[in-house]
């Protein structure tokens, strides 16, 4: 970081699992979210949530501008795919799906986007995947084409 750089980001990022397959079963999420955390951590940003479901994933942190958030989030899908893999929980090499949604909060939102993610489990009895990120979309106005989202099998 270069001295004299102050700043205040918070970022939400959504990550689904390749093929939008339920492969982060519920006996692996806390260790995986765990070492997520961990990682973001460790590359000089602060971790305040993370969780999701068998087929994505949410994280929230405060933002060092000494990475780009691709750079983080490649690191983030780089890292927990090999963590994934090593352990050996699957059959078929664990992957995410390519592209992320990233989106901005203010420090007085911080409580809320962390209960939102710490309540997923609760909000998906309610809407699928689909909904929930369409939603994001239209509510940050982030202009996107349909062709381009994640792939999305619940319908």
């Amino acid at each position: 970081m270069v001295p004299g750089t102050f700043t205040q980001i918070y970022l939400q990022f959504v990550i689904a699992v390749k093929f939008r397959e339920t492969r982060l079963k519920a006996e692996y999420q806390k260790e995986v979210f765990s070492f997520i955390a961990g990682l973001i951590n460790s590359i000089g940003h602060k971790s305040y949530a993370v969780n999701g479901m068998s087929d994505h994933v949410h994280i929230f942190m405060s933002f060092s501008p000494a990475h780009s958030p691709s750079e983080t989030i490649k690191e983030i899908k780089r890292a927990s795919t090999n963590f994934i893999n090593e352990k050996g929980w699957l059959v078929k090499k664990f992957q995410w799906q390519n592209g992320f949604g990233c989106f901005s909060y203010s420090r007085s939102q911080i409580d809320d986007v962390v209960k939102y993610i710490l309540n997923q489990q609760s909000h998906h009895a309610k809407r699928s995947f689909r909904e929930e990120y369409t939603e994001f979309l239209r509510k940050f106005e982030v202009e996107y084409n349909e062709q381009f989202l994640f792939e999305f099998f619940d319908d």
